[in-house]
């Protein structure tokens, strides 16, 4: 059997010398699952994002991704989605913690050296 390759599951792959910016999460969504907002600071200096469905099962489902030139452009990417949150589940995103591992499994900090 033919192992899955982790690196194309990942919702978004951290390279060396890039820096995490942030990780947001919502309460639980009965039958939806936890709306999350993934960022990273690119080695060419910008900020690209994920805004993602982790789902009851463990999958997850990108809803949309894009880049932002400045931690203000990304804040306004946050607030429109958690206006959407709010709007249609009454819930907002807030800091989470961030959990990383490598594709083997071995846990991270929040910069990949």
């Amino acid at each position: 059997m033919k192992r899955p390759d982790l690196k194309n599951q990942a919702v978004m792959n951290v390279d060396k010398g890039e820096e995490i910016v942030g990780m947001w999460a919502s309460p639980q969504v009965t039958g939806t699952g936890v709306y999350k907002l993934a960022a990273k600071k690119r080695l060419d200096g910008k900020i690209e994002w994920a805004h993602f469905i982790h789902r009851d099962d463990g999958s997850r489902k990108v809803v949309l991704r894009g880049e932002a030139d400045s931690k203000e452009q990304l804040a306004l990417v946050f607030d429109l989605a958690n206006k959407q949150l709010a709007r249609i589940f009454g819930v907002t995103m807030s800091a989470a913690d961030i959990s990383m591992k490598t594709l083997d499994g071995r846990p991270l900090d929040d910069k990949v050296h």
